[in-house]
């Protein structure tokens, strides 16, 4: 991780941990969160050093700065109050955070429009949230936000 010394990560709405399984290849703790039971049972058979806990965003159950790394990957538009979230991320994480977005363009792949987040709100919510420092960065298929808590 460009930056920061990292050596554990939180994978906030891990899925099936696709993610998750590419942070323990790299020999980092990996802990991941997802409300869906489902999708944590195919996380843990992929990731099985990882720690996978049924959680929401919102409210994750984790002591204040636990993390050197909070991810989200593709979830900040699907929770129910992305300021809620990126607060709780920015709560358990010690060094950054970084969140993985789709563009604010109409697309084939990913959600529709009206489901994404323009990078507005998304620096608006994370100045709110108590972040000092959101640095974009535009991919060619995705929005890349690095945020010092």
């Amino acid at each position: 991780m460009e930056g920061a010394d990292v050596a554990s990560v939180l994978d906030v709405g891990t899925g099936a941990g696709v993610f998750a399984q590419v942070f323990a290849e790299r020999s980092l703790q990996v802990t991941g969160i997802d409300p869906n039971r489902e999708l944590l049972e195919m996380a843990r058979s992929a990731v099985p050093a990882g720690n996978f806990i049924e959680a929401t965003a919102e409210a994750l159950p984790f002591a204040d700065a636990s993390f050197d790394l909070v991810f989200l990957a593709h979830v900040l538009h699907e929770t129910d109050d992305p300021e809620a979230a990126l607060r709780e991320a920015r709560r358990v994480a010690r060094r950054r955070v970084a969140i993985l977005e789709w563009p604010y363009r109409s697309e084939d792949k990913g959600p529709p429009l009206e489901h994404r987040l323009k990078p507005e709100r998304i620096a608006e919510a994370a100045q709110r949230a108590g972040f000092t420092a959101v640095e974009r960065i535009e991919l060619t298929r995705m929005d890349f936000y690095r945020m010092t808590p």
